[in-house]
């Protein structure tokens, strides 16, 4: 039963993180496909910049949740033990499952966003103290350049750096997960780093802009 209830609930945190708000809001209020413009993302970034900040609000939280449920689907288990290493890579697992379904939804057609802030819901629920160190980062980095993408990048930097380092993490399975996230940030950011290089990266600003 443990181990049926393990498999279901990994497929739950997958379909959670499917969820494709920025293609659903966009959709459904604003009559727009956000993956047809600007970046093509379906993510926080694009829809902030094809629709505006009241878009993007709800796209954000809803990312973030889909995250930070998806760890807590962890505790479903029967007869869990919080105690054990395998309750946090299970804890990772789901999480990790949740981010590909974001970057891979099964209910949009497999055309997703980066994943950043999903990424942050988990890391919320895993390493919180290292999660708000590097939101505190990626903040102070946009707030200076306005490039989502490198404060995301330095982030994903901080994150590990943060969490290994200054919080001394002792679990194996948690140092392996912030150094992943780090790696997969930069992944996903490598085409905005060709543009950083290359100076033609656009800047996000906050705007307004009309809606149902």
């Amino acid at each position: 039963m443990t181990i049926l209830a393990t498999i279901i609930l990994g497929v739950v945190a997958y379909l959670l993180g499917s969820i494709p708000s920025a293609v659903w809001i966009g959709r459904s209020f604003y009559g727009v496909d956000v993956r047809d413009h600007g970046s093509g993302n379906a993510g926080t970034t694009n829809v902030l910049r094809v629709l505006g900040v009241k878009a993007a609000i709800p796209v954000l939280m809803v990312d973030l949740l889909k995250g930070l449920l998806a760890v807590l689907a962890v505790y479903l288990i029967p007869e869990v033990d919080s105690s054990a290493e395998l309750f946090s890579v299970a804890k990772i697992a789901y999480g990790l499952l949740a981010v590909i379904g974001h970057m891979y939804p099964v209910f949009a057609g497999f055309r997703g966003g980066k994943g950043v802030a999903t990424t942050l819901g988990v890391a919320i629920a895993i390493q919180p103290l290292g999660a708000l160190a590097a939101l505190g980062i990626f903040v102070a980095v946009f707030a200076v350049t306005r490039y989502v993408s490198l404060g995301s990048m330095c982030a994903g930097l901080a994150f590990p750096l943060a969490t290994i380092f200054l919080l001394h993490e002792p679990r194996l399975s948690v140092q392996l997960f912030v150094t992943f996230v780090c790696l997969l940030l930069f992944y996903t950011h490598r085409k905005n780093t060709q543009r950083l290089l290359k100076g033609v990266e656009p800047k996000t600003v906050f705007r307004k802009k009309g809606g149902n």
